[in-house]
């Protein structure tokens, strides 16, 4: 039987290498993005001409509505969920230094990145649960997260807020989940080069020139999609709640 990934935020950057990975893995590939699919429609084009069977759902995981309808297409498209990657995800319109951030902005951030995550997750196990299990188990859910869930910018405060809720929903669903035959895994991406990471492109440069990086270069997109196909496969069967973190090294504590 050919398994089925929901892939969120992959129509570009982090979440297209993952598709794109996911599916030359073998898994069909549910693409969801804000966008309506005529925008989208060359990333398609370029998973369907490597062989890679795909069905698109325009949605924001933010909202309740969009939520239902990435789970309702998945189930059209190919009947069953078998792996859930929870990767779409913003940051602050706004860069505001703590003392400044307003409500507004934290409510749209950790709406998308925790609330979203959180209620899409709540759904797509629940599927999990109904359907017979393959191999041995019901299904895996990754969650990329961010450097940031432990590494504080005072200047994106409701981002590390978000991102940090995000590791504490993967210890929850791993705990709940795990009796379910369901495991749940973090990626954690440090700095890697993506449209989010642009703005701050010299920032980021000189940190890896002054070595603050012990891999000194950018991560790539593919980085992140080798660390969740690998979460994916049959080979962390008797792991569950755990993270990697892609970072070229950062969180190593030096002196």
């Amino acid at each position: 039987m050919k398994k089925t990934a929901i892939v969120t935020g992959s129509s570009r950057g982090i979440g297209f290498a993952i598709a794109r990975q996911l599916g030359l893995d073998g898994y069909n590939i549910v693409m969801v993005a804000t966008g309506p699919r005529e925008k989208n429609q060359a990333a398609l084009d370029e998973l369907t001409g490597l062989g890679i069977c795909c069905a698109y759902v325009q949605a924001n995981i933010g909202e309740s509505a969009g939520r239902a309808r990435i789970l309702a297409g998945a189930l059209e498209a190919f009947g069953r969920v078998d792996v859930l990657v929870n990767n779409a995800g913003v940051a602050p319109k706004n860069r505001a230094d703590l003392l400044e951030m307003t409500e507004e902005s934290f409510d749209y951030v950790v709406g998308v990145n925790t609330k979203g995550n959180m209620f899409l997750t709540q759904a797509v196990a629940k599927q999990m649960i109904r359907q017979e299990p393959v191999d041995g188990r019901r299904g895996v859910i990754v969650n990329v997260s961010s450097c940031s869930a432990v590494v504080s910018s005072t200047n994106r405060g409701e981002y590390c807020v978000s991102k940090a809720g995000v590791s504490m929903l993967t210890t929850l669903y791993a705990d709940r989940l795990a009796r379910e035959g369901i495991l749940v895994h973090e990626v954690r991406p440090g700095v890697i080069a993506t449209d989010m990471t642009s703005a701050v492109h010299e920032k980021y440069n000189k940190l890896i020139e002054d070595g603050a990086f012990p891999i000194a270069r950018w991560g790539t997109p593919q980085d992140v999609a080798n660390a969740v196909s690998a979460f994916c496969s049959d080979k962390f069967s008797y792991t569950t709640g755990n993270y990697i973190d892609v970072d070229g090294g950062f969180h190593i504590q030096r002196l």
